[in-house]
């Protein structure tokens, strides 16, 4: 059992009440990060605090109001979903160095240089990120961030979301055993030709011409053929 002064506090305000919880990090932070589904032992004290540090309780009357229960439980379920959660800086640092990754795996994938029509390398991009110190939100979904994460990276690392077409042509030794692949990346025409050879057309983000052109060729032993279509 966790004791009070590890800790952490889960909070929720309203009409300018404040509620206050006691809950444990390891716990909390697992049910954040989806590993956990549901808030069984993670409750540190079963009292509803006005300001836990100065061990204020909050008025029952307040608590009913706000929460129409005082189930101490379904309360510190309700603020696990809509309240705040103080995690340990720890827990905070990895939170955001996933959602980092997270951002940086959506450029690589998504995004490509408009002077060079090229994807920008992992590097490249790590290295904008440092540059502008843009903070990342440990809790927010990578998505929802993406917008202001490129609106600072663009003055030091211009980047353009475009999707690309690509005439490929897949020897019929490998068509079948290729056809999977094209489909997952989104065929938009297909043609089987009398020999058995499977051209297709896919739309793709410029950033993922590089992995898919690398999953082609071995697939194919290198003799698929490809063409950017302008």
């Amino acid at each position: 059992m966790v004791t009070l002064d590890r800790a952490i506090i889960a909070s929720y305000e309203k009409g300018g009440k404040r509620f206050e919880l006691y809950i444990d990090p390891d716990a909390a932070y697992a049910y954040l990060d989806k590993r956990k589904t549901d808030v069984k032992n993670m409750l540190v004290a079963e009292e509803v605090y006005a300001d836990a540090k100065k061990a204020e309780k909050a008025k029952p009357s307040d608590i009913q109001t706000v929460f129409g229960t005082s189930d101490i439980m379904l309360i510190l379920e309700f603020i696990m979903k809509n309240g705040e959660v103080q995690l340990t800086t720890e827990q905070k640092r990895k939170k955001v160095e996933e959602k980092r990754k997270q951002i940086i795996a959506i450029l690589l994938r998504e995004a490509i240089d408009p002077r060079t029509k090229t994807p920008h390398t992992q590097l490249r991009i790590e290295n904008a990120l440092e540059q502008v110190r843009i903070h990342i939100d440990p809790f927010k979904d990578p998505r929802e961030q993406l917008e202001e994460v490129v609106k600072a990276l663009r003055p030091v690392l211009p980047m353009k979301f475009e999707k690309v077409k690509m005439a490929v042509k897949v020897p019929a030794a490998f068509a079948h055993r290729t056809y999977g692949t094209l489909k997952n990346y989104g065929i938009e025409k297909e043609e089987w030709t009398k020999s058995g050879d499977l051209i297709v057309v896919v739309e793709i983000f410029g950033g993922l011409q590089g992995e898919f052109l690398d999953k082609l060729n071995k697939l194919t032993t290198g003799q698929v053929e490809t063409k950017l279509l302008t």
